[in-house]
């Protein structure tokens, strides 16, 4: 599950100068859920959101499936919902994934997803060590998640054990300001993100 803001409200703290905001937002989903879709371990990818215009330009990505988010309120509730459309019985292992990752190779997704299958609940830390990136379930365990600031506590509270991912995994360098899309940068962006800013770069 990969839940994703409609990109006229996301990435409030991420500004470049003459980059539009809402462009940037959907441009490091896209390359997000290109690069999930492509990991090997995953069988297919819930997106929640109800961004139109996002649905339209992935239509070339394989294995999404879109699900609105309604009235849903908040990561963990777009998240949920995304659970009760696919899966609501917990048959299946389950994964959510932040939608601000331009720079995770499908490679360091599988990793972590081979990881964690052997274990009921699991967390990935973001770079900073405090938020989360990944959250998974076994299949039969249930299902929950509390995203936002300082949730890499939280989930770890909730049960879920810390994967042993590398400082340096693409995987871990979530963007939500313009430092950290600088250090995604040096990790090498994906080709949406990496195209509108190199655009905005030779004007």
């Amino acid at each position: 599950m990969v839940p994703v803001k409609p990109s006229a409200r996301a990435k409030s703290r991420l500004e470049v100068d003459g980059v539009g905001r809402a462009d940037l937002a959907r441009a490091i989903a896209l390359d997000t859920l290109a690069a999930a879709s492509a990991c090997e371990l995953v069988a297919q990818v819930v997106v929640v959101t109800d961004d139109a215009t996002l649905a339209r330009e992935a239509a070339l990505i394989p294995a999404l499936r879109f699900v609105p988010e309604g009235d849903a309120g908040g990561l963990d509730a777009a998240v949920a919902v995304g659970v009760a459309a696919i899966d609501p019985g917990g048959r299946m292992p389950r994964a959510a994934l932040l939608g601000d990752l331009p720079a995770l190779r499908p490679e360091d997704l599988a990793e972590a997803l081979r990881a964690a299958a052997s274990v009921d609940r699991t967390v990935v830390p973001d770079a900073e060590g405090t938020g989360s990136t990944l959250v998974t379930a076994r299949a039969g365990v249930a299902w929950e998640t509390s995203f936002g600031d300082g949730s890499f506590a939280r989930h770890v509270a909730l049960g879920c054990e810390a994967l042993p991912i590398a400082d340096a995994s693409t995987l871990r360098r979530d963007v939500d300001t313009a430092a950290q899309l600088t250090a995604a940068a040096a990790l090498g962006l994906g080709p949406r993100t990496a195209a509108l800013l190199a655009a905005h770069a030779e004007t």
